[in-house]
């Protein structure tokens, strides 16, 4: 008997599709997010418990002035971003509900109105490099809480070339928000 090719279903899955379904099916440690950053995998902590006030009250700010349809969460969620080949958990975010529906372990990046990253010394340079290329040509609002240099920046107004604009500000000062939040943060308390 002559052994002969045989045909497959489909096509074989890229790389990065290959690497999200080992990220979904990952069991990572409690307090730990698996991310593809860059075409790796990078297992990182969540926030440090000293952070909790914080994005609590930068949620409930947020929760506040969702658009109609949005939730702010900081649940552990996996959004992909399919064009850059990237998949991040956001340390809080504000998303349409209906992108969590589905049955897959991970959202569409599409959903996304804000992004909030709070830096650590070891998520500094992807939260202010990596991450800001991807979301600048997608999500409307994009936050860098850095801890270390205790600020908060607003990256708004996305393209296909990166965020057109940018507001710093230190703890203790008012943050302005733009439509489709129209409201300034509060950070007295960071």
């Amino acid at each position: 008997m002559t052994e002969r090719a045989s045909p497959t279903e489909g096509p074989a899955p890229s790389v990065f599709e290959t690497l999200l379904r080992t990220v979904e099916e990952m069991d990572t440690p409690d307090g730990f997010k698996a991310e593809l950053i860059r075409g790796k995998i990078i297992v990182s902590p969540w926030p440090r418990p000293r952070h909790l006030r914080r994005m609590r009250a930068l949620r409930e700010q947020l929760q506040a002035h969702a658009p109609d349809g949005h939730v702010a969460e900081t649940a552990p969620f996996l959004f992909r971003f399919s064009a850059a080949e990237r998949a991040y958990g956001p340390d809080l975010f504000v998303a349409d509900e209906t992108a969590f529906d589905g049955e897959g372990r991970h959202a569409d990046g599409a959903a996304l109105s804000l992004v909030g990253e709070f830096t650590s010394v070891s998520t500094r340079d992807a939260d202010w490099n990596e991450k800001l290329d991807v979301y600048g040509g997608l999500v409307p609002v994009y936050l860098v809480v850095d801890m270390q240099d205790s600020e908060i920046t607003c990256f708004r107004d996305p393209s296909p070339h990166g965020y057109r604009s940018r507001t710093t500000v230190s703890f203790g000062e008012a943050l302005p928000l733009p439509e489709p939040f129209g409201f300034a943060i509060d950070t007295t308390g960071f």
